[in-house]
């Protein structure tokens, strides 16, 4: 579906591009323009809905491209941000627009570059990446997997961008199932259990938006604790139980519900999930 623009100007060069203007690439989108990796003229975008594709760009003053066709001729970088159930169609239609340079970021759970490879018909420069939705507040989590006709400096560039809005490491794609599970779809879980904390606070007697705001600051510190101490989180975990004490009577509890069970669980059945696609 084609977008309307304004006037009968030509789409210059941009150094991005977004075929999908849905919840993930806004995330990304916003990212990079917060942490001040690129300008709103360096990126462009299409989406199958005008009306969603115009919200981005009001929001962010980014450049509206008239259909995929013209998003994917115009940028060094092109991120698929479709459903994976739309990639085949998608694909399609950009396959003899997208030059021979350009490097293609596919986000479609599920695919793999030998996937990709086919649908495009025949060799190009690809990466499967997987991001996060905290790509909005600059602490996303993304894994890049290119093919081997991605230069060095061309990955260095990605891991430039994708790094702008939290951090950014290069995986081998046997592992990339287990990143949708980890990271990729992980925030869901931990909303969940946010609101269930905040659920058992304002039972308690508190506030609910202070509730949330306690709960997401416990989360939050206690991830960088993770990732700026280098210890064990069962060594963290360790510190905060006291003998006797309140937070062993938690975990006890959590223990006997079947958490760490659950968790294991759901990541393990969003992995099959992914695998299926």
């Amino acid at each position: 579906m084609r977008a309307e623009r304004k006037g009968k100007e030509t789409m210059a060069k941009k150094k991005i591009g977004f075929i999908g203007c849905g919840s993930m690439a806004r995330a990304m989108i916003g990212g990079l323009l917060a942490s001040g990796a690129l300008r709103p003229e360096e990126i462009v975008a299409s989406n199958r809905t005008a009306a969603k594709l115009e919200a981005a760009r009001a929001e962010f003053g980014i450049a509206a491209a008239a259909d995929n066709r013209e998003a994917a001729a115009e940028c060094e970088f092109l991120v698929l941000a479709v459903k994976p159930q739309s990639g085949a169609e998608v694909i399609a239609e950009i396959a003899g627009a997208v030059p021979e340079n350009c490097v293609v970021v596919s986000l479609l759970a599920g695919w793999t570059l030998a996937k990709l490879r086919g649908a495009f018909g025949g060799d190009r420069k690809l990466v499967r990446a997987m991001p996060n939705t905290p790509a909005l507040v600059r602490e996303g989590m993304t894994a890049l997997c290119p093919n081997g006709l991605v230069t060095p400096g061309e990955r260095e560039e990605l891991l430039r961008l994708f790094g702008s809005f939290g951090r950014a490491e290069v995986v081998g794609e046997p592992v990339m199932d287990a990143v949708v599970a980890v990271s990729g779809s992980s925030p869901a879980y931990v909303f969940l259990m946010i609101e269930a904390m905040a659920d058992a606070a304002v039972a308690g007697g508190m506030k609910r938006a202070q509730a949330y705001t306690f709960a997401a600051q416990a989360v939050l510190g206690s991830a960088k604790m993770v990732l700026e101490t280098g210890k064990h989180p069962a060594e963290l975990k360790d510190m905060v139980c006291s003998p006797a004490g309140t937070t062993i009577e938690a975990v006890a509890a959590l223990e006997r519900g079947g958490f760490r069970s659950a968790v294991i669980d759901a990541m393990r059945a969003c992995m099959d999930k992914s695998r299926s696609m």
